[in-house]
């Protein structure tokens, strides 16, 4: 082989051609392997930038649910916020509980000393009504005595009208002046009658009549009377009343005389403002 340099023709040794053979190999060698490793290299930043691109949207959603957890703790933290107000409010329920309680329990405690007292006092009031049952139990005794000795006096007066020959109005038309002026005050009784009061062309009937003074004032005595007095008796009187009320321009002393006299008689004759006098009642 012959080279030139500058217009010449210089002749390539034997040995200068297998030393550039040698060197062109090397190079040739060395370009090869910076080949396979540009290629390696860029097969591994490819890989790398794939990598890369999955890490960002990795990333990428990392960084979302990150921000829909920061949104859930700021959302949990407003809720603890709101727990801890309710707690901070139940918390002071709980403290004016706790005081009611106290105040209520000290009132429990109040009623508790009251019922004990109540109770004691109870006691002491069984022990009295006791005493009075016993009491009431012992004037029930004297009370039918009492009405036993009535009973017996009553008729005592009927046997002594009947063996006086006196009926009850002959009976009333002597006793009774005493007993109105000692009972009901009313004086210048000198006797019971019978007498017929005229109204409207009509004579009226009445058993026992008189005319008497009461705190200066003259007053007219009207009475019935009857054995045994009813509530029909004390039904008719009342009727003739109605009849006789204008007949008198002087207060008017109603009356109804007996041996003896029905409750029911007594109630009706004092809602009619008529006095109930009994024979047994004289001897008072």
């Amino acid at each position: 082989m012959k080279m030139s340099t500058k217009g010449e023709t210089a002749a390539i040794t034997p040995e200068l051609y297998k030393v550039i053979v040698t060197i062109v190999d090397d190079r040739t060698k060395d370009i090869r392997v910076t080949r396979e490793d540009f290629n390696e290299l860029r097969a591994i930043v490819t890989e790398v930038a794939s990598t890369q691109r999955e890490l960002t949207q990795a990333q990428a959603r990392t960084e979302e649910k990150v921000g829909r957890l920061e949104g859930a703790v700021a959302r949990l933290a407003e809720a603890q916020t709101r727990t801890e107000e309710r707690v901070g409010r139940l918390e002071d329920a709980l403290a004016r509980l706790a005081e009611a309680q106290a105040k209520t329990e000290e009132r429990v405690g109040r009623l508790e000393d009251a019922v004990a007292k109540l109770a004691e006092a109870q006691a002491r009031t069984e022990e009295r009504v006791g005493r009075l049952e016993d009491a009431v139990a012992k004037l029930a005794q004297a009370q039918t005595r009492t009405e036993k000795a009535l009973t017996n006096l009553t008729q005592e007066i009927r046997r002594m009208s009947d063996t006086l020959g006196y009926g009850l109005e002959d009976l009333g038309e002597w006793v009774l002046p005493a007993y109105f002026e000692r009972t009901y005050g009313i004086s210048g009784v000198e006797r019971c009658t019978r007498k017929f009061i005229k109204v409207d062309r009509k004579e009226i009937e009445v058993n026992l009549y008189a005319e008497g003074e009461r705190e200066g004032e003259p007053i007219v005595l009207l009475g019935e009377s009857k054995n045994r007095i009813r509530e029909s008796e004390v039904k008719k009187f009342v009727k003739h009343l109605k009849v006789l009320e204008d007949v008198f321009d002087k207060p008017v002393f109603r009356f109804i005389f007996g041996f003896w006299a029905h409750p029911s008689a007594e109630r009706l004759a004092k809602e009619s403002g008529i006095e109930v006098i009994c024979s047994y009642q004289l001897t008072r």
